[in-house]
């Protein structure tokens, strides 16, 4: 049998590592949380429904509070899931050169390792949807809060913690409440992926010369990174068109979820805004090395999607209202492009003059 062309047992083992022990793992607080999240995620989705008129097909959500630990176990398996169509592709290529073929894939898995083990101390909630078929769908379709990190910030900011976690809340079952109600958004999403994976190379070749490519942007005064990490450097012009596609997709889910977590729990939540305040503040104050080790995994331009598409939701209600907005959930070729959610007249112009027609 050809071994995967990452090495996951790695990939976790590095992770957990760089993840560290977090005091607050240990806490007498952290009882609380598994109580709080699940009392608090129903209420979201109420709240949510009420405010999108999105409605799962999938039933409640369930909830899962994890340790860093957990959320890593968590995170390989999704990434193993997500990579398993291609995996048997670049195995192959990689088994030509034996040796060569088991260093290329244990330094894989030390490096999504680390990015692992990096992300899992700043992570607070995330929704990972159910990405393949029946057979592990226990361990799929669930909201994740990563509990040390939520008490920690709750600690260092004197957050109310049912405020604080009912806001987090509202951010994930948006997400889900987006890709659970609206049926045809999430077979779109993955066959994106997939087209973005499909002719993925797995020549070394090509990672040395994006670098290189990288190496002569940054002397120019450039950096590529901005706009999507390694993964647009190593991209073909085909993949980065299909880059570009999931950017606008992505910055529109990010936008509406925050407007919309803004907007249900605005009768609950007096201290939303401060919430956003000191969470923004604490994205912007990254530099150095870790800045940079943001760009190289596509964090700033995530982080850049939430104001893109938090302004392209305003812009389009203040020109048609909610109805209007409501548009992009009717089909594939209703979501904004990449340009459309910089420039959101023109996606008003073209939606509504195909509704003229």
């Amino acid at each position: 049998m050809t071994p995967d062309p990452i090495a996951w047992d790695v990939a976790e083992k590095v992770a957990v590592r760089v993840a560290a022990l977090d005091p607050f793992s240990a806490s007498y607080h952290a009882h609380s949380l598994v109580h709080d999240f699940t009392e608090l995620t129903a209420e979201a989705e109420a709240l949510v429904s009420v405010a999108t008129g999105l409605v799962s097909d999938s039933g409640p959500a369930r909830v899962r509070v994890v340790d860093r630990e957990g959320w890593v176990r968590a995170n390989v398996a999704s990434f193993r899931r997500l990579l398993a169509p291609i995996s048997g592709r670049m195995a192959d290529k990689m088994s030509n050169g034996l040796f060569a073929g088991r260093v290329t894939r244990v330094v894989a898995g030390a490096e999504l390792g680390a990015l692992l083990g990096w992300m899992s101390g700043k992570v607070l909630g995330q929704y990972d949807l159910l990405v393949v078929d029946d057979d592990t769908a226990l361990d799929q379709d669930i909201v994740y809060y990563v509990g040390p990190n939520v008490l920690a910030l709750e600690k260092r900011f004197a957050f109310p913690p049912r405020e604080f976690r009912l806001w987090l809340a509202l951010h994930e079952v948006t997400h889900r409440a987006q890709f659970t109600g609206v049926p045809w958004l999430r077979p779109h999403f993955l066959s994106l992926v997939e087209a973005g994976l499909g002719p993925m190379n797995a020549d070394p070749a090509q990672l040395t010369a994006a670098l290189q490519r990288l190496g002569r942007s940054l002397r120019r005064g450039v950096n590529p990174l901005q706009d999507g990490g390694l993964a647009v450097l190593l991209a073909t012009p085909e993949q980065r068109a299909v880059i570009e596609e999931i950017g606008g997709m992505m910055s529109l889910l990010e936008g509406h979820g925050d407007v919309t977590m803004d907007r249900a729990g605005a009768d609950r939540i007096p201290s939303a805004d401060r919430f956003s305040r000191v969470l923004r503040q604490r994205r912007a104050s990254v530099s150095g090395i870790a800045r940079f080790g943001r760009q190289i995994i596509g964090l700033e331009a995530k982080m850049a999607q939430y104001a893109l598409g938090e302004r392209f939701v305003h812009a389009v209600e203040k020109a048609g209202g909610t109805e209007l907005l409501d548009r992009v959930w009717q089909g594939p070729q209703f979501l904004p492009s990449m340009n459309e959610i910089r420039e959101p007249a023109t996606w008003i112009a073209r939606i509504q003059s195909a509704q003229a027609v």
